[in-house]
């Protein structure tokens, strides 16, 4: 974390000065907005955090509840999510007081006594470390005050208006703030008072029962439930070993998925009720809590389960519905009109708890539109690139519906359907990278540029996450994770990895960082006067050699600009592979990176966004001139 570069700071550095809009905040929501956002689950608070950082856009953020959730549904949090936590600030907290998965126990039939179940296998959780974030366990409730705390330290002060019921809304045709919102109080002095708001984009995160969606007329579709599952937070004393460790347990009786909680004690399970007959009409949903621990029982025989409290309990039936597009663009129309109205989370997908996905693609919908957003609204981008969202999150959304079909089907089989014993733990071997949140890959558009020059760095693919890397910062010999320093800021990354030419030769990178620093062409011409040089853009440099043989004094001024009010230096922007007892590794071996130099491009939202030779600065011209507005 950086700070004191405007002055020294005595308080708490997490917590920015207010700007924009978040100088003298009106407490009452107002009638004219930039962007307001529908509810506050995983993707609207995300979205709203984002936002936060973009000073001049006024974001409000209206959820029906009174207050804050106290109690989620969801649990389970994946390593890229933990990505995305260590982009707004708090990784670090939330792991200290989350569980951490760290193997999955498979418990199967006996074969000596086919009515007890046995442990079968113990594979670790994440066999090829793609990620050095853990997989954990942690309340949805504390996740969404984790957000809500970073909206509100961000500079525009950004909190939820509590107790407002989204009714309808309107686009006209015409007109700054289109879009026409009906709102209703639900709780507290608004209560049954009706109004509205308008704005020129809404972002609908209000659940599997969206009213936004159903107000853009996007169709919600997919397969109806055929399988229900009773779930259940409890504290409970029990005889069954691995009580603590998360497990997937198949016997003759049914099925349990464990999941325990953070904080030592509390426990979740999966409960298997068996298929949903036709007809059904949700009568299973009227099971009791005290049938599903009998059933709890009966499947972990020969064990026991002592229930001593039930924090939270509940049954729901196997869905899998995607929404045909994510905005309110109709597709016959895609390209010909700018999209104003998002949906976001469970309003345009929805499937199974059992592979641990909802919170975390839906903090990624978040994520994804929040920064398209305030691009587009503080003048960065063209409109066009709100288009975007729905293309990319869409296929994502898609891929996560097949996976969890095959996965919640798995779940569900009886021990004798299987082709082979271990068919179901090879599945959670073999496909571990794809629920961590790292199989997606965005397809080339106006931000993601092609892979020509992929082989140049092949451990960074285009249209993957950026996956960090440790090295050293030579300015105190201090080694970080390279992607750490990148914040959910709403800055571009460009991170320069040296050639390292023979003595007397001239540098590809020297030749590089005066081109960034001086064309006309470069995409750091396009920061407004008056801001700090790297204010849109966060330009590193990584070199081969070891820390103690770069010479600060002889580091392009790209690398080290100066910012704040004193024009202080930054020297958080120079790094050296090297290799040590603390960073064993170098990182251009690491990343597959070419020792004649590469540049690596990453978006805000931490994804690869071009991989480019260094003499390739046309080629990086042309890309940003596609994702700046013109004539920024």
């Amino acid at each position: 974390m950086q700070f004191h570069h405007h002055g020294y700071v005595s308080g708490d550095p997490s917590v920015q000065p207010p700007a924009g809009t978040g100088v003298d905040r009106p407490d009452e929501l107002p009638d004219v907005v930039d962007v307001l956002i529908v509810g506050s689950g995983p993707a609207g608070m995300v979205a709203a955090a984002q936002l936060a950082q973009f000073p001049d856009v006024t974001t409000r953020l209206v959820e029906r509840r009174g207050g804050r959730l106290e109690i989620g549904q969801a649990d389970g949090i994946q390593a890229r999510s933990v990505e995305t936590f260590q982009a707004f600030g708090f990784a670090e907290r939330i792991v200290a007081e989350a569980y951490r998965i760290t193997e999955m126990a498979f418990w199967k039939p006996d074969p000596e006594n086919v009515a007890h179940i046995v442990r079968a296998a113990r594979p670790v959780d994440d066999p090829s470390g793609v990620s050095e974030f853990p997989h954990l366990i942690v309340n949805q409730a504390r996740v969404l005050d984790y957000f809500a705390e970073a909206a509100a330290n961000a500079p525009t002060r950004l909190r939820p208006d509590y107790g407002w019921e989204f009714v309808g809304l309107q686009v006209e045709d015409s007109g700054t703030h289109p879009v026409v919102v009906t709102l209703e109080g639900c709780a507290g002095e608004h209560d049954g008072v009706r109004r509205t708001v308008r704005a020129r984009y809404v972002v609908g995160a209000d659940g599997a029962r969206s009213g936004v969606r159903a107000a853009i007329g996007a169709q919600h579709m997919g397969s109806p439930a055929n399988h229900a599952w009773g779930v259940m937070d409890v504290l409970a004393v029990t005889d069954f070993p691995d009580i603590r460790t998360k497990c997937s347990i198949q016997s003759e009786a049914g099925n349990i998925l464990l999941i325990p909680r953070e904080g030592g004690y509390l426990f979740r399970m999966y409960v298997d009720l068996g298929e949903v007959p036709t007809g059904d009409n949700h009568a299973v949903r009227a099971t009791t809590i005290d049938q599903i621990i009998a059933k709890a029982n009966e499947i972990l025989t020969p064990y026991t389960l002592d229930v001593k409290d039930v924090a939270w309990h509940s049954v729901y039936e196997v869905g899998h519905r995607l929404t045909d597009r994510f905005d309110d663009v109709p597709t016959r129309e895609a390209g010909t009109r700018t999209p104003r109205v998002f949906i976001t989370g469970d309003a345009c997908h929805t499937h199974s708890a059992k592979a641990g996905q909802g919170m975390n693609v839906s903090m990624q919908d978040g994520f994804n539109i929040g920064w398209k957003l305030g691009h587009v609204l503080d003048g960065r981008a063209p409109e066009s690139l709100l288009a975007t969202y729905s293309a990319e999150r869409h296929v994502v959304a898609k891929d996560l519906i097949d996976f969890d079909r095959e996965w919640s089907t798995m779940m569900a089989k009886k021990p004798e359907e299987f082709d082979s014993p271990s068919e179901l733990e090879d599945f959670y071997v073999r496909t571990a990278e794809f629920p961590a949140g790292f199989m997606t890959e965005y397809q080339p558009s106006m931000i993601v540029g092609p892979a020509t020059h992929q082989r140049l760095a092949t451990g960074f693919p285009v249209g993957k996450r950026f996956r960090s890397a440790p090295v050293v910062r030579v300015a105190d010999a201090n080694p970080v994770h390279l992607g750490h320093h990148h914040r959910a800021d709403g800055r571009w990354r460009i991170y320069a990895f040296a050639d390292a030419p023979a003595p007397g030769q001239p540098s590809a990178l020297e030749r590089w960082a005066e081109w960034v620093a001086t064309s006309p062409r470069s995409p750091l011409a396009a920061t407004p006067d008056g801001l700090d040089p790297d204010a849109w853009f966060d330009v590193k440099v990584v070199y081969q050699q070891d820390h103690t043989a770069v010479d600060v004094g002889r580091v392009p001024q790209a690398f080290l600009p100066r910012v704040g009010p004193f024009e202080l230096v930054d020297y958080e922007k120079v790094y050296a592979a090297g290799t040590s007892e603390e960073v064993p590794d170098d990182v251009f071996d690491l990343r597959g990176l070419d020792r004649g130099g590469v540049v690596v491009v990453v978006r805000p939202d931490q994804y690869v966004a071009h991989v480019l030779p260094l003499d390739a600065t046309e080629e990086l011209g042309e890309f940003f001139e596609g994702a700046l507005r013109a004539g920024s």
